[in-house]
């Protein structure tokens, strides 16, 4: 097992990593909408779904992987009215490429976050 870390995302905020690799597969911890410098960023559920996929974009790099390897993503959303605009901002990182995903409503995510992803990712 080879841990993840960069500092293009946010570092952990518990004991855990940014992520994983196994292997040919690299697994994510969740993103949520921090910045590289641990700030949340504030704004409306699109910002910090962008927020996130860039948080992702730094990992999977990182880990040698890139959004075209990923192999299943789950989405956790505080909201599930706010799905149509996270799955808009999605669309725009896998539009060609579509991994398999789920999504669910949780009662609260890490620092009050409106939206959370992890991803399972093939290593190049």
């Amino acid at each position: 097992m080879k841990a993840i870390q960069t500092n293009q995302a946010p570092a952990a905020i518990g004991p855990y990593s940014q992520g994983i690799v196994v292997n040919n597969l690299f697994y994510s911890s969740g993103q949520i909408p921090l910045t590289a410098e641990g700030t949340m960023v504030t704004g409306d559920i699109k910002v910090q779904t962008q927020q996130v996929f860039q948080n992702l974009q730094a990992v999977l790099s990182e880990a040698g992987a890139a959004f075209e390897t990923v192999i299943k993503a789950t989405v956790f959303i505080k909201d599930m009215n706010d799905f149509a605009a996270v799955n808009e901002v999605y669309g725009e990182y896998f539009n060609v490429h579509k991994p398999a995903r789920s999504c669910v409503e949780v009662a609260r995510l890490p620092k009050d976050a409106l939206v959370e992803i992890e991803v399972v990712a093939l290593v190049k």
